[in-house]
């Protein structure tokens, strides 16, 4: 596995209950991580927790292209090589077609599919500089597998995981990697605002997700993991 030590580390989404401890378990590696949220208490809580610089934390909404441009480029100012950018941010909306408004759908595509476009087109220019990176998504088992009430959500998902792969077809001359992590059920704050009837006990827990997020930073420098399907031991479908 490769080290995270001294490695350059964007997570953006840092204030979710796993991206909390993803950003926990990367700055422990000896990386020099960088966070992001829409929250400032939440983000001046958890840089104070890990000890990152102020000058490293950054209140940014996915959903702006000019939120997204203009913290990309402080970053950068502050490092230009970014070796990991881990895109933990995203929304749920679970409902079924008659209840479903089009503002919610383009909601749900604005930060999960625009954010992560916004993202990619905001980091890449810095990676093909270098010709090397790691971009890692997590479109969730419903960006390959679809279920009733997740229109917006799967939608949003399927597009996130077209576009990486599309994307991965464009960087084939560098060592830009490109991985999706596609997690099933995890228990975190995502079914908070979820009118559905789930079992969050049988639920992967955010620790154990963030540590795959982890493991997935250190993937040898001869390969790359394309993709990693993550769920529950009720939910094996995939």
């Amino acid at each position: 596995m490769e080290t995270l030590k001294g490695k350059h580390v964007i997570i953006v989404g840092a204030t979710g209950s796993i991206g909390a401890h993803v950003a926990k378990l990367i700055n422990g590696s000896g990386a020099i991580v960088y966070i992001t949220g829409r929250d400032p208490e939440k983000l001046s809580q958890l840089s104070a927790d890990l000890a990152i610089p102020q000058e490293r934390v950054f209140t940014m909404d996915i959903a702006d292209e000019n939120s997204v441009n203009n913290t990309i480029q402080q970053m950068l100012s502050i490092s230009p090589i970014i070796d990991i950018l881990v895109n933990a941010a995203g929304i749920g909306i679970i409902k079924p077609m008659e209840t479903l408004s089009s503002a919610e759908f383009e909601k749900t595509l604005q930060i999960n599919l625009f954010g992560s476009f916004y993202l990619a087109k905001a980091i890449l220019p810095a990676m093909k500089l270098v010709k090397k990176g790691l971009i890692i998504n997590i479109p969730g088992v419903l960006g390959k597998v679809p279920m009733a009430g997740a229109a917006a959500y799967s939608a949003s998902k399927y597009g996130l995981v077209g576009m990486m792969q599309s994307i991965r077809e464009e960087l084939k001359r560098t060592e830009i990697r490109i991985t999706n992590l596609f997690l099933g059920g995890v228990d975190s704050a995502f079914w908070d605002s979820i009118d559905l009837r789930v079992q969050r006990d049988k639920m992967i827990q955010s620790e154990e997700a963030a540590k795959a997020i982890w493991f997935l930073c250190q993937q040898p420098l001869s390969g790359v993991v394309s993709e990693m399907v993550l769920q529950p031991f009720n939910h094996q479908a995939i």
